[in-house]
């Protein structure tokens, strides 16, 4: 797998700019007690862009895909904090709202992402072994004779002129 360059990707980019945005709604928190809360809010939230960032520099699919896992837990981990930041009155509802539909829709991208690297590798996969095994896996099976062996061709057996059949 050749290095995917990340400002290619949609994901990436509509993550980096959620990450922005869940930067500049943190800053309207209270100073006074959500300090914590509010960092983690934002590492969780730039984590999803990192993680596709750092899975463009994976060297196989597999390894890309595993990457784009751990954004997906983090999408999870920014939505159940967005969620906690509306209950407690910290955030806007216009902006909640905007931000929890943002980040579900990162989700699906990046499930859709990971899903297509992985079927790409399955695939691949599936080549080399054709590769490998040359035609011998396309062939049909001769059918087999009473005492295990296989005949040459199809057809009766040859023991068949016994019986006068």
């Amino acid at each position: 797998m050749q290095m995917q360059d990340f400002r290619q990707l949609v994901v990436w980019g509509r993550a980096h700019a959620f990450a922005l945005a869940v930067r500049k709604c943190a800053d309207d928190f209270p100073r006074a007690g959500y300090a914590d809360f509010k960092a983690q809010l934002i590492r969780a939230a730039e984590s999803i862009a990192n993680n596709v960032v750092e899975g463009c520099g994976a060297a196989t699919r597999k390894e890309f895909a595993r990457y784009l896992d751990i954004s997906i837990k983090s999408t999870s981990e920014v939505e159940g904090q967005l969620q906690l930041a509306n209950d407690q009155g910290l955030i806007r509802q216009g902006a909640w709202d905007e931000l929890s539909s943002e980040v579900i829709e990162i989700r699906k991208m990046l499930y859709g992402l990971r899903r297509a690297l992985l079927a790409a590798d399955a695939a691949e996969k599936r080549g080399r072994r054709r590769q490998k095994n040359g035609k011998r896996g396309n062939q049909r099976r001769r059918p087999e004779r009473a005492d295990g062996s296989r005949s040459q061709t199809p057809g009766p057996n040859k023991d068949s002129r016994l019986t006068g059949d």
